[in-house]
């Protein structure tokens, strides 16, 4: 009988469960005659709304990650910073972006609505007379932060999920001992507290349950030289706020915030940085992750925008105040084992995975 009870209270353990102090009560069986109601997976977002910040082409994690809600059957809703915004919206309705919003299902994503966002500005007063008279900002109703965030309000009520992929810095091609104050207070506001001031505006009108999340990057905890300008620091503060709001949000709001820090991609934005005789930083970058990460694959939008899509998915719901890396485990080296960064700049053409080693260096057999 003692035996039978360990082993009893031992399986409860496993499973995660406590022993109950009494008989569970009967189940009440329905006489109605039918199938049973058909459970809801817990990554399915129909029925809500997602608004992404940050979104203006289809070469970014914005736009992955939105395809990626949109096949979990979330509603789209998007903020775009106003300078790009007419050539967003012109590409768009020419159908010039139609291939890259095939969803999983076959059908087309739909973009619900474009906001303007400028998430430098938190409020129309703050906008300085040159950029309000700016003719990239001409027309526009209302770009700040707050008046983003009123505009959703008005216009759905309540969103379900707020994805920050925000991120500028315009001395980014500089060393930080070259950076000047004004370049690095600009990297951190357009980069790290732009999700401050998101959370602040956007909490207020977000479900109980809702998911706010961010895209950081490595150079947050490790040095990658050329990524300067004061962004690593940015990305740094992008991690430690993600802690901090998950906890204030969280209490107030009923709202998680998670972080993921992705690997390089080859974006629009990431292109402009850094660049050498032939290549740029990010093309070196991709390789380095290719040629040194545990998995030796390319990485893709879509891998990010699958693991951002359930990070904000019910399966999630008690995670929160987490920094994920997305990199194909680049994070977990400490030292690079087949190419280094000056053979990498050097090069003109990406590498071929007939360069790969493999499994060379993971047991005694293959270390010659």
């Amino acid at each position: 009988m003692r035996t039978h009870t360990l082993l009893t209270f031992s399986a409860a353990l496993v499973s995660g469960f406590q022993l109950p102090h009494a008989a569970p009560p009967q189940r009440v069986v329905s006489s109605r005659a039918g199938a049973a109601p058909a459970m809801k997976s817990p990554f399915d977002l129909t029925g809500k709304v997602a608004f992404v910040a940050g979104v203006a082409d289809s070469t970014g994690y914005g736009w992955a990650i939105c395809k990626a809600l949109a096949s979990a059957g979330a509603t789209i809703i998007v903020g775009t910073w106003p300078p790009v915004l007419g050539i967003f919206e012109k590409s768009l309705k020419a159908g010039k972006f139609d291939d890259d919003m095939i969803l999983d299902d076959g059908s087309k994503m739909v973009i619900s609505k474009i906001y303007p966002l400028d998430a430098v500005f938190d409020t129309k007063e703050e906008v300085p007379e040159d950029v309000a008279t700016n003719k990239r900002y001409a027309g526009l109703d209302g770009f700040t932060i707050q008046e983003c965030a009123d505009a959703v309000a008005a216009d759905y009520g309540k969103i379900d999920i707020f994805v920050h992929s925000l991120a500028n810095g315009p001395e980014v091609a500089k060393p930080l001992l070259e950076t000047s104050r004004t370049g690095y207070i600009a990297a951190m506001s357009a980069s790290s507290y732009s999700l401050i001031s998101c959370v602040q505006r956007f909490a207020p009108i977000m479900n109980e349950g809702g998911s706010v999340l961010s895209l950081g990057f490595i150079a947050a905890q490790q040095v990658v030289p050329g990524y300067g300008g004061g962004m690593s620091s940015a990305k740094a503060q992008l991690e430690s706020d993600t802690r901090v709001l998950a906890w204030e949000a969280g209490r107030n709001y009923g709202i998680r915030v998670n972080c993921v820090s992705a690997g390089p991609l080859k974006s629009r934005a990431a292109s402009a940085i850094q660049k050498g005789d032939t290549r740029t930083f990010i093309e070196v970058g991709i390789d380095y992750y290719l040629a040194n990460a545990p998995l030796q694959k390319n990485l893709y939008s879509d891998d990010i925008g699958s693991v951002a899509c359930a990070l904000c998915a019910p399966a999630f719901g008690a995670v929160t105040g987490e920094t994920l890396y997305v990199d194909n485990g680049m994070h977990a080296m400490g030292w690079a084992t087949e190419q280094a960064g000056e053979k990498l700049w050097a090069r003109k053409d990406p590498l071929n995975e007939s360069e790969l080693m493999g499994a060379k260096y993971t047991s005694q057999d293959n270390v010659s």
